[in-house]
């Protein structure tokens, strides 16, 4: 019994953690360029002395969904939308390099271009400061052009260039930030083929449908993980009393 017993209630255990993975993915729905984790299950011998004669079930996350999400028009300056498999470069927050699809950036209070989360977004050399502008413009190639204060004219001024990259799906993972990183941790190189939409964003790709329902079949899973351990006292219960019946 105790071989039942054991695999329900890792069961139960592991199922819990995968759904807290749906439960992130379903809390960012609504954050802009959000990539959704995948989890899946698989069993594991548990090795020790002698012969492995027990397994348990163990969810992990096994990658990241890097579907498309949906651009939606905002008409704001400083909000841009990666087209197709880009990404934009940015510094995380221990000074290495990430990459991002949250394209809603900010300027702070000292001109530095950041993304919501406060990261720098990194462009020709370092981190991407615009200095006070009538009117700030975002190329499709990403060039960022200023009309500096007072400035009657119509010409445009570039002051940088983002960061843009593709990056190769086998070898990039998602760190506890929600940054992409490289597994080698090399930058990625520059790729003059990526464009990016100015006044637009991209949309979380997570679909709310589907994430509902992997919480109730979650849940519906742990239940029967409980059943099962129930089963499994009853069943030793009974084994207790025939012996004493002996």
């Amino acid at each position: 019994m105790d071989r039942l017993l054991y695999v329900a209630m890792t069961g139960a255990h592991q199922t819990l953690r995968a759904q807290a993975i749906v439960s992130h993915n379903l809390a960012n729905a609504n954050t802009n360029g959000f990539r959704q984790d995948l989890a899946d299950f698989r069993s594991m011998p548990v090795f020790g002395e002698g012969l492995p004669t027990r397994v348990y079930s163990m969810a992990e996350r096994t990658g990241t969904d890097l579907r498309l999400g949906r651009v939606m028009t905002t008409g704001r300056d400083l909000d841009v939308a990666v087209q197709g498999e880009g990404w934009l470069t940015v510094q995380a927050p221990d000074s290495t390099v990430a990459y991002t699809r949250a394209g809603d950036l900010q300027l702070d209070a000292n001109g530095l271009l950041t993304t919501a989360d406060g990261n720098p977004v990194l462009g020709s050399a370092g981190p991407i400061s615009i200095p006070p502008a009538e009117k700030i413009e975002i190329g499709a190639d990403g060039a960022i052009s200023i009309r500096p204060l007072g400035e009657t004219s119509s010409n445009l001024v570039e002051v940088d260039r983002l960061q843009l990259v593709k990056l190769p799906e086998n070898n990039i993972y998602k760190d506890a930030n929600g940054l992409m990183r490289t597994n080698d941790g090399q930058p990625a190189p520059l790729d003059a083929s990526v464009r990016v939409v100015g006044g637009a964003l991209e949309s979380s790709n997570v679909n709310p449908a589907e994430a509902l329902v992997s919480m109730i079949e979650s849940a519906r899973r742990f239940e029967i993980q409980v059943k099962m351990m129930k089963t499994a006292e009853e069943t030793s219960n009974a084994t207790n009393q025939l012996l004493r019946l002996e």
